[in-house]
């Protein structure tokens, strides 16, 4: 259940407590692009996209960031911590869509086809630079 922060009111779905929030108590819209949030954490970090503000050093490096959650991942660098662990070869990553794009070479899957021709591949990127190929452009 979703709870109202200024009042003791219980929503089951997000959606009727932001338009309880909006009629019922003072709206946290976005004057930039008119988004309503039910939470006010959630209204400044929105805000941080808008202004570019990054309140979050790194103390390694010069790296600011505007999410926490952001600088986390980037602090496995100076860690080398790698949470993430393949199940079939036990190989590690500091990213989950590391170790999500690492599976693919286990499962084969190559889930980005070519628009020209049959190909198909496990990364969006190297799709890119194959795309290349079709133009003429030499990659």
């Amino acid at each position: 259940p979703y709870q109202c922060s200024h009042c003791d009111k219980t929503f089951l779905q997000n959606r009727y407590l932001i338009s309880h929030m909006k009629h019922t108590h003072q709206p946290l819209e976005c004057s930039q692009c008119d988004k309503v949030f039910s939470q006010y954490s959630k209204f400044k970090c929105h805000m941080r996209y808008h202004s570019r503000e990054k309140s979050h050093e790194c103390s390694q490096c010069d790296a600011t960031f505007s999410k926490s959650s952001d600088l986390k991942v980037h602090m496995r660098i100076h860690t080398g911590e790698q949470p993430y662990q393949c199940s079939l070869c036990d190989k590690t990553f500091s990213r989950n869509g590391c170790l999500i794009i690492h599976m693919m070479r286990h499962t084969g899957e190559k889930p980005y086809q070519c628009s020209q021709c049959d190909k198909a591949f496990s990364r969006s990127s190297i799709l890119n630079k194959h795309l290349k190929t079709h133009s003429g452009v030499k990659p």
